[in-house]
C-alpha cells in the first residue's frame, strides 16, 4: 500500500492505527456536535457556555488534525469523511433546534467524560507499542479532561 511505513511492526501499527482512527472520529464528531449546540444555544448562561463550546471545538479540531497526521505518519490512512464520523455516534449527540444552556452543559459534561474514558482505554491499549502516538493520546486526554472540569464547574450551584 502506498505510504505504508516501516516505523512500527505491522501488529503494533494495527493497534495504534485503530486507536488513532477511533480518536479521530470521536474528535470530529465532538467538534461538529459542539458547533451545532453552539449555534442553537439559549439561556441565562448563553455567553459562557457559547464560548466554552468554541473552545471545545478548537481543541477537538486541532487534535483531530494532529491525530490524523500521526496516523498517516505510521502508515495508516486516516478516515475523517462524514460517513466515518456519522457511524460513530456518542453521548454528545444533540437534537435539532434550540438547546437550553442546562441541557447543553449536561450533554457535553457526559460526552466529554465518556470520551475521556475511551481515550484512557486507548492510552492503555497503545502502551509499549508506540510512545509517540501514546503521548499524543495522553496530551489529547489531558485537554479533554480540562474541558470536562470546566463543564462540571458550570453545573455547580
Amino acid at each position: 500500500m502506498p505510504g505504508t511505513s516501516a516505523l512500527l511492526p505491522t501488529a503494533d501499527r494495527d493497534v495504534v492505527g485503530a486507536a488513532l482512527q477511533e480518536t479521530l472520529v470521536d474528535l470530529l464528531h465532538l467538534a461538529a456536535t459542539a458547533k451545532q449546540a453552539h449555534w442553537n444555544l439559549y439561556g441565562p448562561r448563553f455567553r459562557s457556555v457559547h464560548l466554552q463550546l468554541d473552545e471545545i471545538v478548537e481543541t477537538a479540531r486541532t487534535f483531530a488534525d494532529t491525530v490524523a497526521e500521526r496516523a498517516a505518519t505510521i502508515g495508516v490512512a486516516p478516515d475523517g469523511r462524514p460517513a466515518a464520523t456519522a457511524k460513530a455516534g456518542s453521548s454528545a449527540d444533540v437534537p435539532a433546534g434550540p438547546l437550553s444552556d442546562t441541557v447543553v452543559v449536561a450533554t457535553f459534561t457526559t460526552a466529554v467524560a465518556d470520551l475521556s474514558v475511551r481515550m484512557r482505554r486507548r492510552i492503555a491499549d497503545t502502551d509499549g507499542l508506540d510512545a509517540v502516538s501514546q503521548d499524543l493520546l495522553i496530551e489529547t486526554t489531558a485537554a479533554l479532561e480540562k474541558h470536562h472540569w470546566m463543564l462540571r464547574a458550570e453545573n455547580t450551584p
